[in-house]
């Protein structure tokens, strides 16, 4: 192996993993973070602040699509980040996961037991369960899809962003939330392979 490139949101475990690579292969892996000299600007006030996930997540958008794009990354948190069509970064909104929030819910509430999160068929739920997966599921998806609405009235450019999920639940909520065009499931994964090619990696 000549390369290698990694990302990580969790700084020990970047590191443990750097280690490992270099260990088992003599080859150092490149690190994306905010600091990393890639084809989006990070038009923030902290820029190196800017989860890899959220960078690599934008980058993606702004090399497949090349336009106005909000990205709803359903994740241990829920993410929404801005990429115009000339690949600025503009920022975004963070909000609880979809199991963080459930699991936060059963922990801090002594009767509600565990529920396994599939879509509801009713929004009354006329059991415990299906109440809970009523309240997270469809409450996330009217949560997303007001965060969605009031950043396309905040666009800069008075122009209409395509929106489009991804993340790790993002097939279980996306039907639920009308504002959602297209779910693109290895997002990140594409925007490392972006991100080695633009780093000048050669495998």
């Amino acid at each position: 192996m000549r390369a290698a490139v990694m990302a990580s949101v969790v700084p020990p475990v970047t590191q443990g993993l750097c280690e490992a690579v270099e260990r088992a292969t003599t080859v150092r892996p490149v690190v994306v973070d905010g600091r990393s000299a890639l084809p989006i600007e990070l038009d923030v006030d902290e820029p190196l602040q800017v989860g890899a996930d959220r960078i690599l997540n934008t980058l993606a958008a702004a090399q497949l699509f090349h336009r106005d794009t909000i990205v709803v990354d359903f994740g241990t948190a829920t993410t929404f980040d801005c990429i115009t069509a000339e690949g600025r970064f503009l920022g975004g909104v963070i909000m609880p996961g979809i199991r963080t929030a459930s699991d936060a819910l059963i922990r801090g509430t002594a009767k509600l037991p565990a529920t396994e999160l599939t879509p509801p068929a009713h929004t009354i739920g006329r059991r415990t369960d299906e109440a809970i997966r009523a309240g997270v599921l469809l409450g996330t998806a009217d949560a997303v899809d007001g965060v969605v609405r009031r950043i396309k009235a905040e666009w800069p450019n008075k122009q209409t962003p395509q929106v489009i999920a991804t993340g790790g639940l993002a097939a279980l909520v996306a039907p639920l939330v009308r504002e959602i065009e297209s779910v693109h499931p290895d997002l990140t994964l594409t925007g490392l392979r972006f991100a080695a090619t633009a780093l000048g990696l050669k495998w």
